[in-house]
């Protein structure tokens, strides 16, 4: 046999081993294998079975796929030169494996919470799903999905069964200006300095000292300094089975936080974590999971992995994850592999996050009145590659994971409030908001017209706000683009057609009521802000480095975004209107504002829209002026509006948008919620099954 020279050899043997550490996840660690659900069975595909334990990583910082993580060659390595790290991690799969549809559906926590349940089987929420109230409907179960949660922000603080991620630390010494903005739901002397539930970075002893901390009724008013003096840092350290928890840090002002006041915090802080992690651990644990690694995998059967397609869902804050998860490149893994098959990011918007950068804060949100200079809103926008006429770069959401190969079939899905509230246009239009843009293929966007952002139970009540919140219910529509999402991936079936307003179509128009056509209706006031976002200069190594220098950061020029055109009864046109926006009994917006007589008067009502009933008689449209029908003139009897709203539901059926058993939960829910309407004018109807 032909000798292989030492220098060969050696090389292979390195490459050997470099191919084991690329394994990524080192190892499974399960405490906990437990019936779901009390063992209930899901249809055909049986019962399921609750796994929960932690996830062990190692991150080689040399690999080209690593290269985006922010100061990860900062940490410490082990013997074999990789970086470690850690997750909480739960699974609930079919108890048979081979009884599952093949799909793994990825829910990213929303600040450690999960809801993927309550949004997708109309469960109970619970950080701990284990009972059949948290099952709800089954609707996952049933069709044979394996559902992943794990811990990815590195922020937050034990508790409340929080699925946690334990990033790395970085053992240099750097020190670094860190922004605070606390905006207090209610008047208080005391207040955590971040979200609650969440720890913020160590101040320097220097720190303490020189930190600064200002006050203003509104986003737009100038900075008011309060004089040091006259508050107090207090910090907490907790206890936490993690080496890099932060503390709990709180800002005391005996002269009284105010509610809805903004009170901006910026200091200089300590010991930056490596929170850009969190897109890695994502990453590997969905391709261990699916590629069949890891010491222990869970999912695996006779040795061999049983997931074929893996897909995620991120709402809010964590489908801005999702979005920024791909735009770093992350949807590949160390192997060059996809990751995700598909994405759902929902109701995030055109936003991004704080999550990878030194001294990252991945819950702070960008809105119109609080956190209105924080990185979330920034360019890119957009699936496409475009170039911003203000940074002057050129970039898209799927610009790196197109050059690798690895982009994910995209379903973005929003509420109409993303328009007002998470500069939801951007998604779709040039920066500078003059013209549409082309969505790439493998991507596909349904705007939900009537929505807010989380559909509001049911109530006449209008709390701080001049309205009643807006209960119009989006989340049919999202079981049945996930079924859609996953055939699309699994045997190339189309997707139902992209449902969004175009400039083109004069459905995407200027935010003003003369632009949007919005009427005149009794008693309510059309906002007068909207979130815009600005280009925002946080600095000379922002865009190479991502260290933030500029606290707070220099608005250098505005974005334009731009909201859906109403119809003559103050519904959006141009989106995929939730069935009971489509055949209205009242006007559903996707704004509200604060009361005008309290704090943050007349500001928008953060991520809320506006139920607002038409009149219910003829008589009662004369007597008030009110420019819109009335449900008497619209519909006439109950079983008219009924046979209204199923036909409207058989067409969404048909389209695909809908599945036959919401079409029977929608008109239920809907047949309760009218029938004190019509009996106004007809006390004595029966009501009948829609034909």
């Amino acid at each position: 046999m032909k000798q292989i020279p030492q220098v060969v050899a050696i090389t292979i043997l390195f490459g050997l081993i470099s191919s084991s550490l690329r394994a990524e996840v080192k190892r499974f660690e399960i405490t906990s294998r437990e019936p779901f659900a009390s063992g209930q069975a899901f249809g055909e595909v049986g019962a399921y079975e609750r796994i929960i334990g932690r996830v062990y990583f190692e991150l080689d910082p040399e690999l080209p796929q690593n290269q985006n993580v922010i100061d990860l060659k900062l940490a410490p390595r082990n013997e074999c030169g990789c970086v470690e790290l850690s997750a909480d991690l739960i699974i609930l799969a079919p108890q048979d494996l081979s009884k599952g549809n093949g799909a793994l559906l990825y829910g990213v926590n929303n600040r450690g919470n999960l809801n993927a349940l309550r949004l997708l089987n109309y469960a109970s929420g619970s950080n701990d799903p284990k009972e059949k109230k948290h099952a709800g409907d089954g609707f996952l179960m049933r069709h044979g999905f394996t559902v992943v949660w794990s811990g990815w922000d590195g922020e937050l603080l034990p508790g409340n069964n929080r699925k946690r991620l334990y990033p790395p630390p970085i053992t240099k010494k750097i020190t670094g200006k860190v922004r605070c903005e606390i905006v207090p739901s209610s008047d208080t002397r005391r207040s955590v300095v971040n979200w609650a539930n969440h720890g913020s970075y160590r101040p320097t002893p220097e720190g303490l000292k020189t930190a600064t901390l200002t006050h203003r009724l509104l986003a737009s008013h100038p900075r008011v300094p309060v004089p040091r003096s006259q508050w107090k840092l207090h910090i907490s350290d907790v206890e936490s089975d993690s080496s890099t928890q932060l503390p709990k840090v709180e800002l005391e002002y005996p002269e009284g936080l105010k509610k809805l006041h903004i009170y901006e915090l910026i200091y200089e802080a300590q010991d930056p974590v490596v929170m850009g992690t969190s897109f890695t651990s994502v990453r590997d644990l969905v391709s261990a999971l699916k590629y069949g690694t890891g010491k222990d995998n869970p999912l695996l059967v006779d040795g061999q992995p049983l997931i074929q397609r893996a897909h995620s869902i991120g709402v809010s804050q964590s489908g801005r994850f999702l979005r920024e998860m791909v735009y770093w490149g992350f949807n590949e893994d160390e192997e060059g592999q996809k990751v995700f098959d598909g994405i759902i990011p929902h109701v995030s918007g055109s936003g991004m996050g704080s999550f990878n950068h030194r001294f990252a804060q991945p819950t702070r949100h960008a809105g119109q009145h609080d956190h209105h200079d924080y990185p979330p809103d920034r360019f890119p926008f957009a699936y496409s590659t475009m170039t911003d006429p203000l940074s002057g770069l050129t970039e898209g959401i799927l610009k790196r994971s197109e050059a690798s190969g690895t982009a994910p079939l995209v379903m973005h899905t929003q509420s109409s409030s993303e328009y007002w509230n998470r500069s939801g246009s951007l998604t779709h239009t040039d920066p500078l908001g003059k013209t549409d843009v082309e969505i790439p293929e493998n991507v596909r966007l349904y705007i939900f017209g009537g929505t807010q952002h989380g559909p509001s139970r049911f109530t006449t009540s209008i709390g701080d706000g001049q309205t009643a919140p807006n209960p119009a219910d989006y989340k049919p529509f999202v079981r049945a683009l996930l079924l859609s999402l996953d055939r699309w991936a699994k045997d190339g079936t189309e997707p139902p057609s992209s449902v969004y307003p175009k400039i083109s179509e004069g459905t995407l128009v200027s935010w003003t009521q003369n632009a949007t056509g919005f009427p005149q209706i009794p008693g309510i006031r059309y906002p007068g802000v909207i979130q815009q976002p600005s280009f925002l200069d946080f600095g000379p190594r922002w865009h190479t480095q991502r260290i933030v220098d500029h606290q707070p950061p220099i608005p250098r020029g505005d974005y334009r975004v731009l909201v859906p055109r109403s119809g003559p009864d103050g519904n959006d046109l141009g989106c995929l209107s939730a069935p009971e926006v489509a055949v209205p009994v009242a006007t559903y917006t996707s704004w509200r504002l604060r009361n005008e007589n309290g704090p943050a008067a007349n500001q928008l009502y953060s991520l809320s829209g506006s139920y607002i009933p038409f009149p219910i008689t003829k008589a009662d449209r004369e007597k008030n002026g009110d420019s819109r029908q009335s449900v008497e003139t619209c519909y006439g009897t109950i079983d008219n509006y009924l046979n209204q709203l199923a036909a409207q539901c058989r067409e969404y059926e048909k389209a695909g948008y809908l599945l036959k058993e919401d079409t029977e939960r929608t008109l239920q829910t809907q047949r309760k919620r009218v029938a004190p309407l019509f009996a106004r004018f007809n006390p004595n109807a029966n009501i009948t099954q829609p034909e």
